[in-house]
C-alpha cells in the first residue's frame, strides 16, 4: 500500500519541530514506518540551497527565492518523498508548498498565480493528504524563535512581513479546507497534543 504524506506548516516559532517529533512517535507506536524530512532541504542539494536561502548575507530577487524553493522541492520529491511513499512509508515534512505561498507569496509579494503554476509544474499532482497549520500570532512566534536560536535571513524580517505570511497561510487553509487543519499553537502543549492525537487517530483507522 502507498504511504501517507503529511506536512506541518506555520510561522517561525509555531512549534513545528516539537510537534513533528511527537507525531512521528505517535505513528511509530502504531507500527507505521515513518520518514521525517524538511524543506527547504531533505536532500544534499536541498540542504545546500537551504544554507543559501537562510544565510543573512544572501541577496536575491523574490522570484529567484521562490524558484530556488521549488527547485529544492522537485529534487526532494524525486529523491525522497515519492520513493518513500511508494515503499508504503508515511512521510512527515516540516514545511512544503504552503510555506512558499506564505513566505514568498504573502511575505515577498510574488504573484499568487505564478506560484500556482510552479506548484503544478513541480509537484505533478503530488499533494499532502493532510497539512497541520500551527497558527500563532507573529509576535508570539517571533519571540519563541529568538529564544531558541539566532535569527536567520527570514527571521530578520520586520513584523509586517510575518503578518503577511500568516495571512497567506490562512488563505491557503481557506482554499483547501479538507486538507489543511488549523491548530491554535498559542495553547499549552498538552492541549495541542490532544488535538493532534484526535486528528492523527483518524488517519490510522
Amino acid at each position: 500500500m502507498r504511504g501517507t504524506f503529511i506536512t506541518l506548516e506555520g510561522i517561525d516559532g509555531a512549534g513545528k519541530s516539537t510537534h513533528l517529533a511527537w507525531l512521528a512517535d505517535f505513528f511509530r507506536q502504531r507500527d507505521i514506518k515513518v520518514r521525517t524530512t524538511r524543506e527547504p532541504g531533505g536532500t544534499p542539494l536541498g540542504e545546500a540551497l537551504r544554507a543559501i536561502l537562510l544565510d543573512p548575507a544572501s541577496k536575491m530577487h523574490a522570484e529567484t527565492e521562490a524558484m530556488l524553493m521549488f527547485a529544492a522541492r522537485r529534487e526532494h520529491l524525486e529523491r525522497v518523498i515519492e520513493p518513500a511513499l511508494a515503499r508504503g512509508e508515511w512521510v512527515i515534512c516540516d514545511r512544503f508548498t504552503d510555506a512558499t505561498f506564505a513566505y514568498q507569496g504573502g511575505g515577498r509579494g510574488v504573484d499568487w498565480q505564478r506560484l500556482l503554476e510552479l506548484e503544478q509544474w513541480t509537484q505533478r499532482g503530488q499533494h499532502p493528504a493532510l497539512t497541520l497549520l500551527f497558527d500563532v500570532a507573529p509576535g508570539i512566534g517571533r519571540q519563541r524563535a529568538r529564544q531558541a536560536r539566532g535569527a536567520d535571513r527570514f527571521e530578520q524580517e520586520r513584523d509586517d512581513f510575518y503578518v503577511r505570511v500568516r495571512e497567506a497561510y490562512l488563505r491557503r487553509a481557506r482554499e483547501a479546507p479538507l486538507r489543511v487543519r488549523v491548530i491554535d499553537a498559542s495553547r499549552d502543549l498538552a492541549s495541542i497534543q490532544r488535538q493532534l492525537a484526535n486528528i492523527a487517530g483518524e488517519l490510522c483507522r
